[in-house]
């Protein structure tokens, strides 16, 4: 996966950032440090990788031989009789070993269904990586909303602050009556209100995070050091970010990419080849056994062949069973298709559709508000409006602000959708 590079430079990352056992997280949290530690520290991928190491083993132990066989039997030792003799001259020892050979290709297909899944578990943990990795992006960039969003509410709060002291400064003059400072104390109460829940959207955000990223125990006394302005021509150059390109493109480069499609049509051959193996099991294994015999005074030398009789059982059972689970795997599999197909749409229509918005605010919206509330906060100062006018304008400043904030939020976060929709993070 191209994304996974960065894990090699983890060292230049501080120790108390990335060290066993890491508490805490920088003061200035960078998107990619923020992966980096999720990579590492995620339990949720931790267990994946567990996964891994588990069909390694299943893969191991499949393509073992079967054990041998070694016995020993001694008969007709006269144990209780008056004139036992010599241990060895009195009684038949036969000592053997017995090697089961499998027959059909049973080993070899039990090896390459092994193998498949072994397979099949690394797509599902690049299929892990994608999701923890747009999560990740997605609750870091809540923060950076919720950042942006309280500095916008305490940037309003000052100046109402401002204004509440300039008014009392008018009130001790006699230039306005007290009802006016009253009205201006009590709109503040609104203001500082919107301060409160930014504070809260910021903290549950930062709880988020850390969870995401395996250390939910760290402090939250970190600042996002992204933001959420950022010039939309040059975002494709962004990790990431999906490039603009058509949606049949689109959908052949997820064809293509995206591994849990590649899980589930690994799945699918592991199913395939898993049907052959149990119709294999139907033919019978043979033994082969060879060995020594010692009957009283004389040596012998002992063979054999075992071919078991099917029966009664010839394996109908998981004959039947095997091409249950290969139908079905079919069907995931092209369920995980249509999944995929839809996906990339809806991605790809969000991010037309968020675009376009973030434009319009740009260029109806966000200006205007800008202006208004500097024309209008001077033109109070001076006495040149009244106080309604002044509040007006500080709470359409407020609201543009915010959606303006949240569209160039979903904008970026419907970058992030298209790009995992077709697999950035598996190149």
């Amino acid at each position: 996966m191209k994304w996974l590079t960065p894990l090699f430079s983890l060292l230049l990352i501080p120790v108390h950032c990335l060290g066993q056992g890491t508490t805490e997280v920088p003061e200035q949290l960078e998107l990619r440090q923020a992966l980096q530690i999720a990579i590492v520290n995620n339990p949720g991928l931790k267990a994946a990788r567990s996964e891994i190491e588990i069909a390694q083993a299943d893969k191991l132990d499949a393509s073992k031989r079967l054990n041998p066989a070694v016995s020993v039997n001694a008969e007709d030792y006269r144990l209780f009789g008056t004139n036992q003799g010599a241990f060895f001259q009195t009684q038949e020892i036969t000592a053997r070993v017995d090697q089961e050979i499998e027959t059909a290709g049973k080993r070899r297909l039990r090896t390459q269904v092994a193998d498949l899944r072994l397979q099949s578990q690394r797509a599902e943990y690049e299929n892990a990586v994608r999701a923890l990795t747009l999560e990740v992006r997605r609750a870091f960039f809540q923060g950076v909303l919720a950042q942006t969003n309280l500095d916008v509410s305490e940037k309003i709060l000052q100046e109402i602050d401002r204004i509440v002291e300039l008014n009392r400064t008018r009130l001790e003059k006699g230039d306005i009556s007290g009802v006016e400072l009253k009205r201006v104390e009590v709109e503040r109460l609104k203001f500082i209100d919107d301060v409160f829940a930014s504070r809260l959207s910021l903290a549950n955000a930062k709880s988020m995070l850390l969870t995401l990223i395996g250390i939910p125990q760290s402090t939250t006394d970190f600042r996002f050091s992204e933001v959420l302005l950022t010039d939309p021509t040059n975002l494709s150059t962004q990790e990431g970010i999906a490039p603009f390109l058509s949606l049949p493109e689109l959908e052949r480069q997820a064809m293509a990419k995206r591994p849990d499609l590649k899980a589930s049509l690994l799945e699918q051959r592991r199913a395939d080849t898993e049907t052959l193996r149990q119709r294999a099991i139907r033919a019978p294994n043979i033994s082969f056994g060879a060995g020594y015999k010692r009957n009283l005074n004389e040596n012998s030398v002992v063979y054999g062949v075992t071919l078991p009789v099917k029966i009664f059982n010839r394996n109908e059972g998981g004959i039947a069973r095997g091409q249950a689970e290969r139908d079905r795997a079919e069907h995931l599999a092209a369920q995980t298709r249509n999944q995929v197909l839809l996906d990339i749409r809806k991605a790809h229509n969000a991010v037309q559709i968020h675009r376009e918005r973030v434009a319009y605010i740009e260029k109806e919206s966000i200006k205007k508000a800008d202006e208004a509330q500097q024309i209008v906060t001077a033109a109070y100062q001076l006495g040149g409006t009244d106080l309604i006018n002044l509040l007006d304008a500080e709470r359409a400043y407020r609201e543009t602000r915010k959606i303006y904030n949240q569209a160039l939020y979903d904008y970026r976060i419907s970058l992030y959708e298209l790009g995992s929709a077709i697999g950035l993070e598996a190149e």
